[in-house]
């Protein structure tokens, strides 16, 4: 049978279609590139990328699309993500051609600190309970988002999250696992079991799950704005519960915490411009990840060929190890950022893979592996682009729902240290080292908004995203589909594969000292990505969605 090529998304000039002519169905990807002249919303559900789609079709921008398909993404995965976690989000205006980035992480309340808990007889950071929760982030986000590039009213924008939670809806197949791998974390809270244990059972895969405490909870942000969560009857909801569990959280840390826009950075890769947020995010190790790999060649014919995925996988080591290194809070100490990013310094580190060999020993340590979070990707017919990512972190969070609220409130402190040299040490008012990221990559006219979520595999799996755009022509939907590794662990040589890279591959990596853990064809533990790509020279978008996922990208009817 006749091959047919992905032609390069760059020789396409962004058209990211294969060769005509012949059986189109002789293809290594497994459904199509969602293609438009109007919007495209990408999300981990269905009905989620709907409500942002329908926004856009009410003339709403692609902000506002994201904060709608964001707020219903907090319905129907709610052990995901929600109002009571943190967001980030990488916006590009296409009128002014700028580039923004938004950091909506929370900080801890001030008078948490590494003496408070060893008081308490910890001598760790919790990952659960009152004492993990920081100040959530995604409603100032939300604010922030729509003050600066929003054209509709909030109330229109969670309007669909609002029917969702109301009137319920069926729960999915993906969803139904993660609910009942995660059940055990709101059994200990009266709250939390009765919003998310109707019947005192996880619901099941077509069972329909309504939240009226939640639909509420968007009520009142529709009619009283950010206030209303920070200031208001949410506030005082939050307050209530986490001064009955002994918590440390005041009016004023809620009161006071806004996010901030920050400045993306960016590397260079194969002529590819990538953009990440900054620290106190992880992404800065996708960027020196890809600044090590760029110093080896990867042939268009060796895509996950042993040669390449040892390369890969060594990078990550090293970029990993200088993130738990260096990175933290920025306002709390000056992080090296200039020196890590510099292709001098990726040469230099480079020169330390060993192609014959896999590195066991490049740092100790090892931090949580759980992330549950939810990334959504949306471009309208303007151009505007969201790449936004919003998380819980572990499942269902700290396992805390405040009294009538509907949602729960994340455990992201959970990734604090208490080991005074390190600079992501837990302090009142500070954001933790945070693993949820957004990225961007641009060449010769063409956008790409993307992100694949999963705790520590972002970076990673950006960095295996990018190098199938660039290395490999893969147009964006086969490179969200294409067979990834992962390492959640900071040392040893253990590393996590699909089962579609082929055994010959995988035996070849392991005579070089990989310890190879083989998972399914399409493993959650992968991660799930979403990506909207603009084609600014024809005004076309084009959307992806990974089948790790339940969702789709849908288009603006």
């Amino acid at each position: 049978m006749k091959k047919f090529w992905f032609t390069s998304l760059i020789l396409m000039v962004g058209a990211a279609t294969i060769s005509t002519g012949g059986d189109t169905q002789d293809r290594s990807q497994g459904r199509s590139m969602v293609i438009s002249r109007g919007g495209i919303v990408a999300a981990e559900s269905p009905l989620a990328a709907q409500a942002g789609a329908a926004v856009l079709a009410k003339g709403g921008s692609a902000a506002d699309a994201a904060v709608a398909a964001n707020a219903a993404m907090g319905v129907v995965s709610p052990m995901m993500n929600g109002m009571g976690g943190d967001l980030f989000a990488i916006v590009y205006e296409a009128k002014s051609g700028k580039l923004y980035g938004l950091n909506a992480s929370g900080w801890a309340p001030a008078a948490l600190s590494p003496d408070f808990l060893r008081k308490q007889g910890m001598k760790e950071m919790p990952q659960a309970g009152i004492h993990s929760v920081t100040v959530p982030g995604v409603v100032d986000g939300w604010a922030k988002l729509l003050t600066r590039f929003g054209r509709l009213k909030l109330s229109d924008d969670l309007a669909g999250a609002i029917r969702l939670a109301e009137e319920g809806f069926p729960v999915t197949e993906w969803v139904s696992e993660y609910w009942s791998d995660s059940a055990q974390q709101v059994r200990g809270d009266a709250n939390a079991a009765k919003t998310y244990l109707p019947g005192g059972h996880s619901p099941r895969l077509g069972e329909i799950f309504r939240n009226a405490d939640l639909a509420a909870s968007f009520r009142l942000l529709s009619g009283e704005g950010r206030d209303a969560f920070y200031k208001g009857d949410i506030a005082r909801r939050i307050l209530a519960t986490s001064a009955r569990l002994g918590g440390t959280m005041t009016a004023a840390d809620l009161a006071e915490y806004s996010a901030e826009w920050v400045e993306p950075l960016s590397t260079t890769y194969r002529g590819w411009k990538v953009y990440e947020i900054p620290p106190n995010g992880q992404g800065l190790a996708a960027l020196m990840m890809l600044n090590v790999m760029e110093n080896s060649a990867f042939p268009p014919s060796a895509h996950n060929s042993a040669d390449v995925l040892h390369v890969m996988i060594e990078a990550k080591k090293l970029a990993y190890a200088d993130l738990l290194r260096y990175i933290g809070d920025p306002k709390f100490s000056k992080l090296p950022v200039a020196e890590l990013l510099s292709k001098e310094r990726a040469r230099r580190r480079a020169a330390e893979i060993n192609p014959a060999r896999a590195n066991c020993d490049v740092a100790a340590g090892r931090l949580p592996a759980a992330g549950d979070t939810t990334y959504l990707s949306v471009v309208d017919r303007e151009g505007n682009m969201v790449s936004l990512i919003q998380s819980n972190y572990e499942g269902f969070g700290s396992g805390i729902v405040a009294d009538g609220t509907g949602f729960a409130l994340h455990d992201r402190g959970g990734l604090f240290s208490l080991d005074a040299s390190s600079p992501n040490v837990l302090a009142g008012r500070k954001r933790p080292l945070h693993t949820i990221i957004p990225a961007m990559m641009e060449k010769d006219g063409v956008r790409i908004a993307f992100g694949i979520m999963g705790g520590w595999n972002q970076s990673q799996a950006h960095a295996q995203f990018v190098a199938n755009v660039a290395d490999f022509g893969m147009n964006i939907q086969a490179a969200l589909e294409a067979p990834r590794f992962t390492k959640y662990s900071f040392g040893g040589c253990d590393v996590a594969m699909e089962g579609r890279i082929p055994q010959a591959v995988r035996q070849a990596l392991e005579s070089r000292g990989h310890k190879i853990k083989l998972l399914g064809d399409y493993s959650e533990n992968m991660g799930g990505g979403q990506a909207v790509l603009r084609d600014f020279a024809r005004g076309v978008n084009y959307g992806a969605s990974d089948p790790r996922k339940d969702g789709a990208a849908i288009p603006e009817p």
